[in-house]
């Protein structure tokens, strides 16, 4: 689950993370006061899920009260196009008005997961204020890593490594120090997934703030977090990914048309994978679980199928919990009740393969069945055009 900005610098500020002083803004009157608050400069910064927002033109810096209604009114209701939007963007219905800060140099700072280690890692950059991306596939060797034991956490120590490795003056680094250990400790507290401070910046009165925050919640642990529920933008989210939600789906919409539905969320990655090696592209990824019910099944199909995009559908389904004659009959009732027209390939493998290919010769309908992975890509990439 993702937060705003301002979201996300409002609970770091709790654990003593130093941000900029900053109001919320969502008229161009609300951003006036906000300036008159807060005293010039001002940076009036959109406030959507994504980043590159500035390179985008949703960030910018009022030097004049004058500047800052023409600023606001230009940014409240455009239509923000970054690298991580997509070519649809999304509509700027939030600002955050934060006071402006001279700058002396901005690094990046970043907790996040990794899985093949099993541990949290803790990176540091001197390129920060960019894409840290692109800095991590063509110069790796500028981001720092500390691995952090969980049965310890971050200790001291690896702070002060991090904060000698980006070249911070002697008398910042006990600073420096305190800041990333209180950035961690809202990172296990928090339940995050992530937290990102891009840029980190150091003022040139030698002060160390936070003036961006990326701060995404683990949904795995939401259970423990229902105050998180009112930071929750649905206007940042896809119609189709909420109506998902409602059903504990795991579903991302993608760019493609082909739509897959398949139990298991690296399957589901090796499916996505070999329609394109097939020469298709996959609408979207949809993991209905290891113990989907019939009904979860249906409500599943109803939303791959509510993508205008999607020209054909791969249903892909490896039967261990879950049994294939159970998926079958989702399927099929759902393929009926919505009158479906568009081609439908099944692969089944596993619990009751044979009853479940069984409900779908019977079912009347024109289910094109595969006999495995690579030819039911290339089949549902022909179905698909």
């Amino acid at each position: 689950m993702k937060i705003h900005e301002y979201q996300g610098k409002e609970l770091l500020r709790r654990y003593d993370v130093k941000v900029p002083r900053g109001r919320v803004a969502r008229t161009v009157a609300e951003a006036e006061a906000a300036a008159g608050e807060l005293g010039l400069p001002v940076v009036v910064k959109a406030q959507i899920h994504a980043g590159g927002r500035g390179k985008g033109g949703g960030v910018k810096l009022a030097r004049t009260m004058e500047e800052v209604p023409e600023l606001a009114g230009k940014i409240l209701g455009m239509n923000l196009v970054t690298h991580q939007t997509g070519p649809e963007g999304r509509i700027v219905q939030t600002l955050l008005i934060e006071e402006g800060l001279r700058i002396k140099q901005e690094f990046y700072l970043g907790i996040v997961l990794d899985r093949a280690a099993s541990q949290l890692v803790f990176m540091a950059s001197q390129a920060g204020g960019m894409d840290i991306e692109e800095v991590a596939a063509h110069t790796p060797e500028k981001i720092l890593k500390e691995y952090i034991d969980p049965a310890v956490g971050m200790q001291p120590f690896q702070a002060r490594k991090l904060a000698f490795g980006l070249g911070l003056a002697p008398e910042l680094i006990g600073k420096a120090t305190k800041f990333m250990l209180a950035l961690y400790r809202a990172s296990i507290e928090l339940d995050a997934s992530l937290v990102e401070i891009n840029p980190f910046l150091l003022t040139e009165d030698g002060d160390l703030y936070a003036l961006d925050a990326k701060v995404t919640f683990d949904d795995n642990a939401l259970y423990r977090h229902k105050e998180y529920e009112e930071l929750r933008d649905l206007n940042e989210e896809a119609e189709l990914e909420i109506e998902a939600s409602k059903y504990d789906l795991n579903y991302i919409k993608l760019d493609g048309n082909i739509a897959c539905m398949v139990n298991g969320a690296g399957l589901a990655m090796a499916t996505m994978d070999i329609i394109k090696l097939a020469g298709g592209e996959p609408a979207n990824f949809l993991d209905v679980g290891g113990g989907a019910s019939q009904q979860r099944v249906e409500n599943a199909f109803r939303i791959l199928l509510a993508d205008e995009n999607v020209q054909a559908v791969l249903i892909n389904i490896f039967g261990g919990i879950v049994r294939c004659d159970m998926v079958a009959r989702g399927v099929v009732e759902a393929a009926r009740n919505l009158n479906v027209e568009r081609p439908i390939v099944v692969r089944l493998e596993g619990t009751n393969v044979e009853e479940g290919q069984a409900v779908l010769r019977e079912s009347g309908m024109n289910f094109i069945v595969a006999s495995g992975m690579k030819d039911a890509a290339e089949k549902v990439v022909a179905a698909a055009g």
